[in-house]
């Protein structure tokens, strides 16, 4: 079963092993550096779909009064209702599934290096796995202080504990742009995954703490600088009042919500140059 997997993914794995030998032989870093350059160089590749999702998330919760105003409206018609909202998705130009791209994209990679890192090291005495010699002998030895085995887990269990540090970190930046309920999921999540993964190999620890750190980097940049940004209280304010006169005219209208679209921002435009 293990081997099936790893065929499955085997064009991944013999990418991402191209690139740590690279780094390794080619610019004559250690094992665990080239984990952590591969990390950056794979996030670096994802940016643009991060950005993406991003924009995605933004847009949905901007729909989400909207959204459930139609699921108020049509809770008796679920067809009715699925239908009202693929419009209003269409017509704000919104994928519902826009978030999901860079984890999808990301778990894969997750799944390769895991394989690369029994391939480097060999698969002695893995489950379900023929045992084969190690293809790079010296990444038994390629940890540093404590890890210096990237095969093995960690012996103090200090990685999985920064590991989930350093997932924490990253999402506290995005965490106060949600719901008390999913905070919390967002802060246990971490914890978790933790224990899930105790045992894992070193090397898993170093790609995945790089990755946690580049993504917190990354995530305070996009919510404080790029499109994560939130707006200002002032367009917030006009947002939303226009809206709601738009709404009060609208009680006893049954125009359609591309109608209701088209004048709203006819409402916010004449409110710019009002200025």
């Amino acid at each position: 079963m293990v081997d099936f997997i790893e065929n499955l993914f085997s064009p991944v794995v013999s990418v991402l092993a191209y690139v740590l030998r690279f780094f390794h032989y080619d610019l004559g870093v250690e094992w665990w550096i080239s984990i952590a350059l591969l990390t950056v160089v794979v996030r670096t590749v994802l940016f643009p779909l991060t950005v993406k999702q991003v924009k995605s998330m933004k847009a949905m919760q901007e729909l989400k009064p909207e959204l459930d105003k139609i699921r108020e409206k049509y809770k008796d018609n679920r067809q009715k209702q699925q239908e009202e909202q693929m419009k209003l998705f269409q017509e704000r130009r919104v994928n519902p599934l826009g978030g999901c791209l860079p984890i999808l994209v990301q778990l894969p990679i997750f799944i390769g290096i895991f394989y690369v890192i029994r391939d480097f090291g060999g698969s002695a005495g893995i489950i379900g796995a023929a045992d084969r010699p190690a293809s790079e002998p010296t990444f038994r030895e390629g940890g540093i202080f404590w890890f210096t085995d990237l095969t093995q887990h960690d012996p103090y269990f200090i990685l999985p504990v920064l590991s989930a540090v350093t997932m924490l970190i990253g999402m506290e930046i995005t965490a106060k742009r949600l719901p008390r309920e999913q905070r919390w999921l967002m802060r246990i999540l971490p914890f978790g995954i933790t224990v899930i993964t105790w045992t894992f190999p070193a090397g898993l620890f170093v790609y995945w703490i790089a990755n946690n750190i580049f993504t917190a980097v990354q995530n305070y940049i996009i919510y404080n600088l790029g499109p994560g940004k939130d707006k200002p209280k002032e367009e917030k304010k006009e947002a939303s009042s226009a809206a709601a006169e738009l709404e009060s005219e609208d009680e006893d209208s049954d125009d359609s919500s591309r109608n209701r679209e088209k004048r709203l921002r006819r409402k916010r435009k004449k409110r710019k140059k009002s200025r």
